[in-house]
């Protein structure tokens, strides 16, 4: 039996590379701020800031950036789907890396938010496009190998993101933004080597079709349209006079009676996550400054312990990213989601409540990373598979990012409950990671896609 690997062209090997290096610079650009979170916040708020408030006012920043990161969800994947994924691709990457860079400007931590909100803009746009963008070009058999690949690049750009803070934030938190513009120069790469899909490309037909349709019936007797000029595959579009209608705005069509069920559950699995993930997991890196605290180590030494622990973490993410699509062709979807959501809930709490040092912690993390980012992976196999083509990149980018609307309140609070807790970061986040408790209840409504076809 020959190997998946030979079942794919050169061409979808392509389209996955540069949708993979958005992830990758998507990622490392959003997780830039949880590292040096600590440092900026203080600074920012000046020297009579206490450990309680930086905690709260950190919060509010990671909030907005969710805020951002979740409208810029939902718009790009409208973009998408009108103007193109290859479109979409270009102008999310140039939002987050350019203002990603001017948070190195930040005097305030309003400013900062500010600068974060807009990044956030681009980082929920880059991954909806990307995501609708391989799940089109890519063989349908191997879909879920593609995700899981693609979502992969979410911890290498976590692991430069740690890579970055290791090598110039010792010196100044405000180097670190600067690096994160750099991404900018990859648009060009997008620009020569990817065309839009055929699929996008036929439906985009079949929309202009249907518009056109509806303009001119309402008279007597039937109409057809049957354009010679659209591409193969595109199917023709019928209607009798007076019942012709528009496809309609394509967020609208996601609550229309086929797809409301869908959209919902999918939302609210893709909260689940996303609760967690910026309400416990992104709080790492500060739960581990809290475990060092006691030594009284130089801040060079903390901020290397940092780094190295974001680093452990993501090395067991990158197993539990490409493990989640071939599990997912032998479970199922729903049963993945599943074994995730069971390892998210119990790993937190015995990682950070229960070990008695940091040595314990360090090892413990692959496993934490495996199960609370590598879940992550299971949308962009899973979240394709709900929508027709015509509403993909919003259906996508809708679900995943609407969830962060809800998800935002995860920092505001963790933040909280740090302050409330006297400033223990690793309270707080083991209190937040019992939302997977309720992803496993979702569960229950969801659609399982497992060998189904796109549309």
């Amino acid at each position: 039996m020959l190997s998946w690997r030979t079942q794919v062209s050169r061409y979808q090997w392509t389209v996955l590379l540069v949708a993979w290096l958005g992830w990758v610079f998507d990622s490392m650009d959003g997780t830039l701020y949880s590292l040096i979170q600590k440092p900026s916040m203080a600074e920012l708020m000046g020297p009579g800031a206490s450990e309680a408030m930086i905690g709260q006012y950190s919060g509010y920043v990671f909030a907005v950036t969710l805020l951002g990161w979740a409208t810029g969800g939902v718009a790009f994947g409208v973009v998408a789907d009108y103007l193109g994924r290859t479109k979409a691709l270009v102008i999310t990457i140039l939002l987050y890396s350019l203002f990603t860079g001017l948070s190195a400007a930040a005097h305030t931590w309003e400013q900062l938010a500010i600068f974060r909100f807009i990044t956030g803009l681009g980082l929920g746009g880059e991954w909806a496009a990307g995501a609708a963008l391989v799940a089109e070009v890519w063989p349908d058999h191997l879909r879920a190998k593609a995700g899981a690949l693609l979502q992969s690049a979410a911890a290498v750009g976590f692991f430069l993101a740690a890579l970055t803070s290791l090598l110039v934030g010792g010196k100044s938190w405000r180097y670190v933004y600067l690096v994160g513009a750099l991404p900018a120069v990859f648009v060009l790469f997008i620009r020569m080597a990817v065309k839009e899909p055929e699929r996008w490309v036929a439906a985009k037909a079949q929309r202009q079709a249907q518009r056109q349709m509806a303009a001119v019936a309402g008279g007597g007797g039937g109409l057809k349209i049957s354009d010679p000029a659209l591409p193969h595959g595109v199917p023709v579009v019928t209607a009798r006079a007076g019942e012709a209608e528009a496809t309609g705005f394509t967020l609208r069509q996601l609550f229309s009676p086929a797809l409301r069920r869908d959209t919902v559950v999918a939302s609210a699995l893709a909260f689940v996550a996303l609760f967690a993930l910026w309400g416990a997991t992104m709080w790492i890196p500060s739960a581990v400054r809290e475990v060092l605290a006691p030594r009284k180590l130089p801040a060079t030494e903390v901020n290397g312990y940092v780094s190295y622990a974001v680093m452990t973490l993501n090395a067991g993410a990158l197993f539990g990213y490409l493990a989640f699509g071939p599990l997912a062709d032998r479970w199922g979807r729903k049963a993945t989601f599943l074994f995730y959501l069971i390892g998210g809930v119990v790993m937190f709490p015995v990682t950070f409540l229960l070990s008695p040092n940091l040595t314990v912690i360090f090892v413990l993390l692959p496993a934490l990373g495996y199960f609370t980012l590598g879940i992550t992976s299971g949308f962009p196999v899973y979240l394709p598979e709900l929508f027709p083509t015509s509403v993909r990149a919003t259906g996508v980018g809708f679900c995943f990012n609407f969830g962060r609307y809800i998800a935002a309140s995860g920092p505001l609070i963790a933040g909280h409950l740090v302050a409330w807790s006297g400033g223990s970061y690793t309270k707080a986040a083991s209190a937040i990671s019992l939302i997977y408790l309720v992803g496993m209840l979702v569960l229950i409504f969801a659609r399982e896609t497992k060998g189904e076809r796109l549309v």
